[in-house]
């Protein structure tokens, strides 16, 4: 592929801290305090992993964090993540790395979707443990075959750079695609331009290029909102010089 959209995906793709990655995905603990995504909150059966939330969003950290680790020391999947993020941001207790390791590993290998993704990007950031881009594309790889967003993006740029994995143009355009269509707004703006240039088992098509650079430029990507108005006017203009 064009050596244009491996710069686009270094431009755009997301480099975060795990904190940053649950904020950026919806999840539930950060060290800001953010709140627990409202779709997550109604996916828990479990009582006391919802008063455990309740109890973050109010303040009440040291209520949480115990109710928190009692709901993951029973198997909730999600009490196991969120305690894990109290213990690693240091949330109503001292921090505790090696013991919130466990716990997000735990929600990981309990094939949380999102656990996945967070451990992932660990290992692919160098946070909290030696950087290591074969383990992040393992389990990006987990969490994107359930369908999470951000780890598919996460895949498709490893595919494209190469890291963790041999470089693979073709594999990183499949899982562009799946995040763009997902949502993403990066993914959405790479997809374009596999569309816009062709090659790597990617048929030239100017049309769908400009589609995914107007969802891009829907979500406020100024760049995607540029090239739509490029295509625009290049597929106008041959429209114009077509032979009757």
């Amino acid at each position: 592929m064009n050596g244009t959209v491996q710069s686009v995906a270094g431009r755009l793709a997301v480099r975060a801290s795990v904190v940053a990655a649950v904020l950026l995905a919806g999840g539930a603990i950060g060290a800001s305090g953010a709140a627990h995504a409202q779709d997550r909150i109604a996916k828990s059966n479990d009582p006391q992993t919802q008063s455990a939330v309740a109890d973050y969003n109010a303040g009440n950290l040291g209520a949480a964090l115990n109710e928190f680790r009692e709901a993951a020391e029973r198997g909730s999947r999600l009490a196991q993540f969120n305690y894990a993020m109290m213990l690693l941001n240091g949330e109503g207790t001292p921090a505790n790395v090696d013991e919130g390791k466990k716990w997000l590993r735990k929600a990981a290998d309990a094939n949380m979707s999102h656990a996945q993704y967070v451990y992932g990007k660990m290992y692919d950031d160098g946070e909290f443990v030696a950087r290591d881009p074969v383990e992040a594309h393992r389990w990006f790889l987990k969490a994107a075959e359930q369908g999470h967003v951000q780890a598919e993006l996460a895949l498709a740029n490893q595919f494209l750079d190469g890291r963790g994995t041999g470089r693979d143009n073709k594999q990183a355009f499949v899982w562009y695609k799946k995040a763009a269509q997902g949502g993403d707004m990066t993914a959405q703006y790479v997809t374009g331009s596999f569309y816009e240039r062709g090659g790597d088992g990617v048929d030239r098509n100017l049309n769908v290029a400009r589609a995914y650079y107007a969802a891009a430029a829907a979500q406020g990507d100024p760049a995607a909102r540029l090239k739509y108005q490029q295509l625009s006017a290049q597929l106008r203009d041959q429209k114009e010089v077509k032979p009757q």
